[in-house]
Order: structure tokens, then sequence, then C-alpha cells
């Protein structure tokens, strides 16, 4: 289980309750902790590489039975992403390969039930952390490897402003806001049926 201390700055959302996550930012902090070793979790799993997707930062996973208990898929999970990040990629890379569709975690966490478990555990908090630290250095240019979508989404006007204006609070792009918002876990019960 990740230590995590005080170091000032936090990843939060405070209109939003954030169950299982880490409240205090380990990666905004030192950047010497993240050169040192993560700690690998003891398990009867043999590793191997998988094939990723682009060139670039590459990532393993260790080959599991699909009764393998969820806790050791869970270290598994944080084990390859800390593995990642210490490569530091562009986030978009991390994402993909970490969370994405044919992602590490979905690879672990292939019934959906617990794949909506792990993203309630701090392990997946951590991971979260990592995304927005990678955001911070990440250069419109290296986001721009993979291609763009674009999707169009109708917004109450009272709604978009609300955003605009949270946007300049936050001294950041509506782009940017917006895509922080989607990367953060919605439970079933806050997504209105069609």
């Amino acid at each position: 289980m990740p230590d995590f201390h005080q170091h000032g700055s936090t990843f939060a959302n405070t209109s939003q309750p954030q169950t299982g996550y880490a409240q205090n930012n380990p990666y905004a902090a030192a950047p010497q902790r993240l050169s040192q070793p993560a700690p690998m979790p003891t398990s009867p799993l043999s590793q191997g590489p998988t094939t990723p997707t682009t060139a670039g930062p590459t990532t393993s996973v260790a080959t599991m039975a699909p009764q393998a208990p969820v806790a050791e898929k869970k270290q598994e999970a944080l084990r390859v992403a800390r593995d990642l990040f210490r490569q530091s990629p562009d986030w978009v890379t991390f994402f993909r390969e970490i969370l994405g569709v044919e992602g590490v975690v979905r690879r672990l966490f292939n019934v959906p039930e617990q794949l909506t478990d792990f993203e309630k555990c701090e392990e997946y908090g951590e991971i979260q952390l990592m995304i927005a630290k990678l955001r911070e250095r990440t250069s419109p240019q290296a986001e721009s490897k993979e291609p763009t979508r674009v999707i169009t989404v109708r917004l109450p006007k009272s709604l978009h402003e609300s955003l605009r204006v949270e946007a300049h609070t936050r001294r950041t792009s509506m782009n940017k806001l917006c895509i922080s918002k989607l990367l953060q876990v919605v439970d079933d019960s806050m997504i209105p049926n069609d």
C-alpha cells in the first residue's frame, strides 16, 4: 500500500466525493522520490512483455490467471503504472497504455464489476495522480503524436458559463478543464438513463 505524505499539493475535486482516493499528491513533490524503484510485490506470477501500440515507452504486465486475487491485480496495475511513469512518457501514451481500452488495467480487470471496484481504490487514485503530473509536463506538441477526435456536447448555457468561469478561476483552458473532468470516474448512479 503506498504511503502518502503531506506535500502541499493536492489532487481533489471538492465538488465530488473521492472515495478511496489519496488526497495528497506524492507526484507533485520532490523528483527524487520518483527516481526510486517501486517496491515489487511478491507474487508467484511470471512476467512477460506486452506489445506496445506505438514506439516509445513500453509496459509489461504479469501473466495472471483469471482467478488471481484482486489485491494482486491491484498491485500489478500500480507496479506497471509506476514503471511507465518513471519513463516520463507524455500523458496520452500513459493513459493509453494503463487505462485505455487495451491498457493494462482493462486486461487485469476484465470483469466489469472488478473494474468498477478498482476505480474506487487507492491504487487507482495514485494512477490518476500520475496522469495529472504527466499532464503538467506534456507539451501540446507531444500530445499531437496521437490523432485527436472532436466531440460536440450540447450544454445548457448556464453549465457552459459555469465551466468558463471555473476554467478562468483555475487559470486553465476550458479544453484542459473538460479533459480533467472526463478523466474522473463517474458513478453509474450519477448518469441518467436515456
